[in-house]
């Protein structure tokens, strides 16, 4: 069988994290790109060999011989990108989060079913190979029922300083968009996908403003420009009677270094911790409490690879996509209850 034709809408940043994959796929081949910055888009053709390059992503979507999109453009523009390539007949992966708001993913959802296509969000960390080891052990139901969750994705001094990011009219919020969604799915999918049904939250921009306040990556400061939250904090209920705690922030006064990413579990039979992989147990039997760790032995590629090779396998076989949007518009409807939350005040009930 011939290869699934890739075009990727936004060849700098992210998609760089992509593009390995599309190179490792044995179902997928790279052949064009897209971009509004022709210095951008002519590097990426020299670097991969493609020759089909266009300021205009019309110009992918109307080429019947690409079968995938591949978007990798700031947020806001995601929903408008994927809809028009699924209208054409793409197959769409889109990095995160798949759509800023829960009504732009139910749009999306509804090209999706129209077309017949697949469609996938680039939740990378689903991938890496610890994630998957914890979900395997998780799905075996050694937690029993999981009725409560603490997360965090805290930075010290990490906030990005690019327009793409801080200007809400670009990314469609801060930190609670660019890393909430992370930790946010991942804890979601080791949860069994729960239905939230209500949010108490706030979203603040505390220290974002100080005089002289600098990300650590470059030292840049903090561009004045910079209109979204910089930290957020929730709290969750779900259907099933199930909780959540969240914490996320780019400019935390936090002892880390880097990103400080950490999941707790907790269930009837037993809690776990995610990156460690550990297994928390007790036997009531013997009174004893017992502790083990999932030893992962083999990687594999990257995460940000990872999800391109598995995509275009279950495109190639027909299979569902590996990141549903029905669980991304789960994420989304979280992500924009804080945003209500903070500004009304109070908790606010999920539709």
């Amino acid at each position: 069988m011939s290869k699934l034709k890739v075009g990727i809408v936004g060849v700098g940043g992210i998609a760089r994290t992509h593009i390995p994959g599309w190179h490792a796929s044995e179902h997928a081949e790279l052949v064009a790109g897209s971009d509004i910055g022709e210095d951008v888009l002519n590097r990426f053709g020299e670097e991969n060999g493609v020759d089909k390059l266009h300021a205009d992503p019309e110009a992918l979507f109307s080429d019947s011989d690409i079968d995938i999109i591949d978007i990798c453009t700031p947020s806001m523009y995601h929903a408008p990108l994927a809809i028009a390539a699924l209208e054409a007949g793409k197959h769409v992966i889109c990095e995160k989060p798949l759509a800023p708001t829960p009504d732009d993913i139910r749009r999306m959802i509804e090209a999706r079913d129209k077309s017949g296509k697949t469609l996938m969000t680039a939740q990378h960390f689903r991938f890496q190979g610890s994630s998957k080891a914890m979900k395997d052990e998780l799905d075996t139901g050694a937690l029993g029922d999981i009725y409560h969750a603490r997360s965090w994705m805290l930075r010290r001094a990490g906030a990005p300083t690019g327009g793409g990011f801080i200007i809400k009219e670009n990314s469609g919020g801060g930190p609670c968009i660019d890393i909430g969604v992370h930790i946010l799915d991942l804890t979601l999918w080791f949860m069994g996908n729960p239905e939230p049904v209500a949010v108490t939250g706030v979203a603040r921009a505390e220290l974002a403003h100080q005089e002289g306040v600098f990300s650590q990556w470059g030292r840049q400061p903090i561009p004045e420009n910079f209109n979204v939250e910089d930290f957020a904090a929730a709290f969750v209920r779900f259907d099933n009677g199930a909780t959540l705690i969240i914490e996320v922030s780019w400019l935390l006064h936090h002892n880390t270094q880097g990103e400080d990413m950490q999941m707790w579990l907790y269930g009837t039979e037993g809690g776990a911790h995610w990156p460690k992989c550990e297994i928390y147990e007790s036997n009531n039997q013997t009174r004893q409490q017992y502790n083990r760790e999932l030893k992962l032995m083999h990687a594999g590629l990257e995460a940000h690879a990872q999800e391109c090779v598995e995509f275009a396998a279950a495109v190639a076989a027909g299979n569902p996509s590996p990141v549903p949007a029905e669980e991304s518009l789960q994420v989304l409807k979280i992500l924009d209850g804080i945003y209500r939350s903070q500004a009304q005040g109070g908790e606010v009930k999920l539709d």
